[in-house]
């Protein structure tokens, strides 16, 4: 949500918080009382739309998590209870086997640390005895 967005949805509910006080308000004319249902009728739709567009960014959200290879099987399960709960087809959507990153983290965390061994080889401002260092980890790792 952007910050245009928030602004927004903050001025909207100002102003329908207007309307109602001059709803409940003893020196407001009828016309003016009128005037102001009408006007929290359009709020009203307009705060419909606004949860309706929520609702389908939150639904997006448990629909990704089901393609998200990092999520658990426990939070796939309940993103797939809540998206058929709110009448979403998710069908055959895969599972953490079939979906598995071609990594495993804990392989992706060793390529990490071997590039910093790397990266350490060729920064000028890293000492020889740490470059030394390194070298040995990188040699030990092949």
């Amino acid at each position: 949500m952007t910050s245009t967005s928030t602004a927004d949805e903050l001025h909207h509910t100002h102003v329908a918080a207007g309307y109602k006080a001059a709803l409940t308000n003893p020196r407001i004319s009828e016309a003016a009382k009128e005037h102001a249902r009408q006007q929290l009728e359009v709020l009203e739709g307009y705060d419909d739309e606004q949860k309706n567009e929520h609702n389908n960014r939150v639904l997006g959200g448990f629909k990704a998590a089901l393609h998200n290879p990092n999520t658990s099987e426990d939070a796939k399960r309940h993103a797939r209870e809540v998206l058929e709960a709110a009448g979403v087809d998710v069908g055959d959507e895969p599972s953490t086997e079939e979906s598995a990153p071609s990594a495993k983290p804990h392989d992706q965390h060793t390529a990490r640390v071997l590039a910093g061994y790397k990266a350490t080889l060729h920064n000028p401002k890293t000492s020889e005895e740490a470059k030394a260092h390194a070298r040995e980890v990188l040699e030990s790792s092949m």
